[in-house]
């Protein structure tokens, strides 16, 4: 006989799976692998990393056009530095919440979808559930697009994408979108007391790092009163900052780390390129001036598309339905909403869990988002059993 869970019961495996995104996720993967095979659901497997990693994803109902994709992803951030309570890696009641790692962020949406599989089995489906479980994702949803463009060739057309990242399941239909970057400034060292002959690497990117914060300023100065986002601008900043050697010598080098996120309309390359150009037009030149050798390179790191706010669509009218809530909502953090919607889908947001609590110390998932899921599940076998 086929092994069931409760959400609670299936959260608790997952949790357990240490799935950080520096280590491998196929023993999560082939976990929910085996468990759809005992209820007769064959999966696809997606390598990634060399198939260190993988995607999965499986279709539940008959082989038709307008199911609905549940999409979430297995990997964790680390917990690295953080002060615990409990065991992040078992999950743990305390009075009305379940505590542990990716409880919230996202483990929580997966185990309801999971934990009611047999329920969508005893359905008479009209159109399919498809899962779709991604890798990682916290480090730049670097896994879905493999896995996306294999459901583009192999599923047929669903009707909405419903990415369960914690929004206590209200409807986010806008996400900015992300690109992260880093700039390395190569100047030339000198003694300190003669710094002019030098060029110094830590002031220029100071200065670069101010010429990024005063962009955002102007965006702030200009950002409309009433926004789905908060903040309701484009934001441009500066996580990491390295350079030099010694207080008395002219940095030869410095290294910063950013990242833009743009509002729906824009797109964060736009300001990546604004940046280069002012380096390459006044920055460089000065540079060169006085050692030719010196210079400025920029490198991509990962470039997250947003979500487009596209109104209107089968995934938000489908959402809205089965939650009830009407209100316009969009988020700044990264998702892989946007990816299914460059590939054509009708895509959003919506899951358990509040992203407060996301990548903290001691994350959890209160009992009643858990019921809330269970609802909004049921009541999604009830929509496409019509």
């Amino acid at each position: 006989m086929a092994t069931t869970y409760s959400s609670r019961d299936m959260l608790e495996k997952l949790v357990g799976f240490p799935t950080v995104s520096r280590e491998s996720n196929l023993d999560i993967i082939h976990f929910v692998r085996d468990y759809l095979a005992e209820h007769g659901i064959e999966s696809t497997i997606v390598p990634f990393e060399g198939g260190r990693k993988g995607n999965l994803y499986a279709s539940v109902g008959p082989n038709v056009e307008g199911g609905v994709v549940l999409s979430g992803h297995t990997d964790v951030v680390p917990v690295d530095g953080q002060d615990w309570s409990t065991d992040p890696f078992a999950l743990t009641l305390k009075g009305d919440k379940l505590y542990g790692r990716g409880t919230c962020d996202m483990k929580g949406f997966s185990a309801i979808n999971l934990a009611l599989l047999p329920e969508m089995l005893a359905a008479d489906l009209k159109h399919p559930i498809h899962f779709a479980l991604s890798c990682d994702e916290e480090i730049g949803c670097l896994g879905a697009p493999a896995m996306i463009a294999e459901m583009v060739k192999t599923v047929p057309m669903p009707r909405a994408v419903i990415v369960g990242e914690p929004t206590l399941y209200k409807v986010v239909t806008e996400q900015k979108g992300i690109m992260g970057f880093d700039t390395h400034v190569r100047g030339h060292s000198v003694h300190s007391s003669l710094c002019p002959q030098g060029v110094s690497a830590v002031t220029i990117a100071a200065r670069l790092i101010a010429k990024l914060d005063d962009m955002m300023q102007e965006n702030a100065a200009r950002a409309p009163a009433e926004s789905v986002f908060d903040p309701a601008y484009t934001t441009l900043h500066c996580g990491i900052v390295q350079g030099g050697t010694a207080g008395n010598i002219v940095a030869q080098d410095a290294w910063f780390s950013c990242d833009i996120r743009a509002v729906t309309g824009e797109d964060p390359k736009d300001y990546l390129d604004r940046f280069e150009q002012h380096i390459r037009a006044h920055v460089e030149p000065a540079m060169q001036a006085v050692v030719p050798e010196t210079g400025i390179s920029i490198k991509d790191i990962n470039a997250v598309p947003g979500l487009g706010g596209k109104s209107g669509g089968e995934a938000e009218a489908l959402t809205r339905r089965l939650t009830g809530d009407n209100a316009i909502n969009g988020v700044a953090y990264a998702t892989e909403a946007g990816q299914f919607e460059e590939v054509g889908y009708s895509v959003v947001i919506c899951g358990p869990g509040s992203i407060d609590q996301a990548h903290q110390a001691d994350e959890f998932i209160a009992l009643d988002q858990i019921a809330a899921g269970e609802t909004f599940v049921r009541g999604l076998i009830a929509h496409l059993s019509h």
